[in-house]
């Protein structure tokens, strides 16, 4: 049942309570970045209220944010209904939605041939797993390190420091892509993510295209790199930087910008270094193409881009889903959910916390894969 305005303002503060309780998110859960602020007006004359009831979730860390905020504004529009989303990791989300416990997982990685086999078992009707793109945004590079807010690094540069190939940070080769920045002799510490994640796997992607022979290892949701120390999660990776002088690592801009962790410009060739910026990753995003078949829309990105302007490192985080769906019971829930994280409220709502909409000419694809599912 949907509330009229009034009702739903009224509304916000037990609704609120509620996705606490239930989301293991930025705000309430293991991976906070505090990215969400407690004013957020979560009412919407957009939703459309599917049947009453529960939907299980889980997987991508890097859409936490995004999800706590289609969560919360489906909630509190929709009463009846509840999303319950855990920020496991990418590789968790899989393997969850695969053992058919979830109605739908969020990943940045890409299912490979042989989980996408596996899916057909949970998929009914001879059904299987499709990704559907609902967010993206760039993966910035942090570091802490006293008196240097600027700093611009490359994928060489880069891939040898993940490598601990260069160990220090006044290493001649971080001071020729940064001649006026007074860099100290401190040790680098690289940090890396310890769970499987899309986010590693996007960003060992970026390393892998744009600086193969520095980066020989393939990308993986699992770290491959040498040396370096792990964290859980992106969260993990965030406290890893801001306690330890000298570190770098990476994670979601948003949660750079919430922890005010200064972040690194790429060189890649084009003719200024690029910022990590909602607008640079959106650039970056549109040089990608869909690669999936059959109903599936699989993006594949141009990690090594040196267009005008395009933030190179980025990920998309999906939906996975059932292209027939799984569970006869949530089918119409999971829908009516996902028909507004992928409409454009639900998409121009979490512009706002650092994610980059996903374009109009995949998105209204995505709407149409939705709509389809029976």
């Amino acid at each position: 049942m949907k509330l009229p305005r009034t009702t739903r303002h009224r509304a916000l503060g037990p609704v609120a309570v509620v996705v606490c309780g239930a989301l293991a998110l930025t705000a309430c859960g293991t991976d906070d970045n505090s990215g969400i602020p407690g004013a957020v007006d979560y009412s919407s004359e957009n939703v459309r209220c599917g049947p009453e009831g529960a939907l299980l979730a889980s997987g991508s860390t890097a859409q936490a944010n995004a999800m706590e905020v289609w969560a919360n504004t489906y909630q509190a529009n929709c009463l009846d209904s509840q999303v319950n989303y855990k920020a496991t990791g990418s590789g968790a989300g899989i393997q969850e939605f695969l053992q058919g416990t979830t109605a739908f997982g969020g990943t940045d990685s890409l299912l490979g041939a042989a989980e996408v086999a596996e899916s057909q078992e949970v998929c009914r009707d001879g059904g299987k797993a499709i990704h559907l793109p609902m967010v993206a945004g760039p993966i910035a590079v942090g570091y802490h390190l006293p008196g240097v807010e600027d700093l611009v690094l490359d994928a060489v540069t880069m891939a040898e420091i993940f490598d601990s190939e260069i160990t220090r940070w006044d290493d001649p080769a971080i001071a020729e892509l940064n001649p006026d920045v007074e860099l100290p002799d401190i040790r680098i510490t690289p940090f890396y993510r310890s769970d499987g994640s899309g986010t590693t796997d996007n960003f060992t992607s970026y390393l892998n295209a744009s600086a193969p022979e520095a980066w020989p290892y393939e990308p993986d949701k699992q770290w491959r790199g040498s040396g370096g120390q792990s964290a859980d999660g992106s969260s993990g990776l965030v406290g890893m930087v801001q306690q330890n002088v000298g570190a770098i690592s990476y994670f979601e801009l948003s949660y750079a910008h919430e922890n005010h962790i200064p972040v690194v410009s790429i060189d890649t060739g084009a003719s200024e270094p690029v910022a990590a910026t909602v607008e640079t990753a959106s650039a970056g995003i549109a040089a990608g193409e869909i690669i999936g078949e059959d109903g599936d829309l699989a993006l594949q990105l141009d990690y090594a881009t040196s267009d005008e302007g395009a933030y190179p490192i980025n990920l998309v985080a999906y939906e996975i889903v059932c292209d027939r769906g799984n569970a006869p019971d949530t089918l119409e829930l999971t829908r009516a959910f996902l028909e507004y994280t992928a409409s454009d409220d639900g998409q121009g709502i979490v512009s706002e916390f650092d994610y980059a909409p996903i374009p109009e000419e995949i998105i209204v694809q995505v709407r149409e894969r939705i709509g389809s599912m029976s």
